[in-house]
């Protein structure tokens, strides 16, 4: 009795001792989380306005704003999820429902790959293909960069996703007679649509903060732009702009900018969490 004692003891000493050590780290990684994010509130709050909001870039000591920076950056991501999206739905479907063999493996090999490339590679990429034949840079080339990040992300996400849905799903609706691709449309993909949603937000929030590859795509613009075969503005290159800038009032710009792009990618985060939740 008094070893059984000493071991349930030893036991309950350990457990609470992980348990201590991973609340620890998680409120170590959350306090790391909530500094960054109120450091940037702190700089960047009291340049916020409706004019930095609305207004275009200029000369320092006049004021200006991003305006058209938000609306390329929404353009460009919007373009971006319009490609990136259904492809890499629709892939990730074929390699969790048909992708058991060797043309699957290798799409998922290609996938992983993409995933762990530069994004600088992808924007060098559609610069050669897409930039030098039209002979300037443009929001459509920024747009392709952006989903080709995109896809890979999506596709292995939905993958992960459609593999965590029962099988017992599946072999009841096959066992009604239902075909193999109404099976995966109407049974597969609802079942996972709160996983798919998480990936695709991931997949956004990812390519809102990429910068390198539209400094080679887009470029940039002072002006207001709405055509998609012209230089367009972005978020993350008027970042860069106003951070490499020699003069404070564009740092402070800069840091505005930034509090508007994380408070940006926040908001969808808890829009979709929202959306997606598990109802009982």
């Amino acid at each position: 009795m008094a070893e059984a004692a000493t071991v349930h003891s030893k036991r309950r000493i350990t457990n609470l001792v992980m348990t201590s050590l991973t609340a620890i780290c998680a409120v170590f990684a959350t306090s790391v989380l909530l500094i960054i994010i109120g450091f940037i509130a702190y700089q960047g709050i009291s340049s916020l306005s409706w004019e930095f909001l609305t207004d275009t870039p200029k000369p320092v000591g006049e004021g200006g704003g991003i305006g058209n920076a938000i609306v390329g950056s929404a353009m460009m991501t919007l373009l971006a999820a319009a490609i990136g999206l259904p492809v890499g739905i629709a892939a990730g479907v074929y390699l969790a429902e048909f992708g058991k063999n060797w043309y699957g493996n290798t799409i998922r090999f290609i996938a992983d790959t993409l995933i762990g490339v530069p994004s600088i590679i992808i924007g060098i990429f559609i610069y050669t293909v897409v930039v030098m034949p039209m002979g300037r840079q443009s929001g459509l080339a920024g747009g392709l960069a952006l989903a080709i990040i995109m896809i890979p992300i999506v596709a292995r996400t939905t993958e992960e996703m459609i593999n965590l849905v029962p099988n017992s799903m599946r072999e009841g609706a096959l066992a009604l007679g239902a075909p193999q691709w109404r099976v995966s449309w109407n049974i597969v993909l609802p079942a996972a649509t709160s996983g798919i949603a998480t990936g695709a937000m991931l997949a956004i929030a990812r390519i809102t903060g990429e910068t390198a590859p539209l400094l080679f795509t887009a470029l940039n613009s002072r002006f207001y732009n709405f055509y998609y075969d012209q230089p367009m503005s972005s978020l993350t290159v008027q970042i860069y702009n106003f951070a490499t800038g020699p003069f404070e009032v564009e740092h402070a710009m800069a840091w505005a900018a930034t509090l508007l792009l994380v408070g940006f990618i926040l908001v969808i985060n808890i829009v979709v969490r929202y959306l997606t939740r598990k109802k009982y």
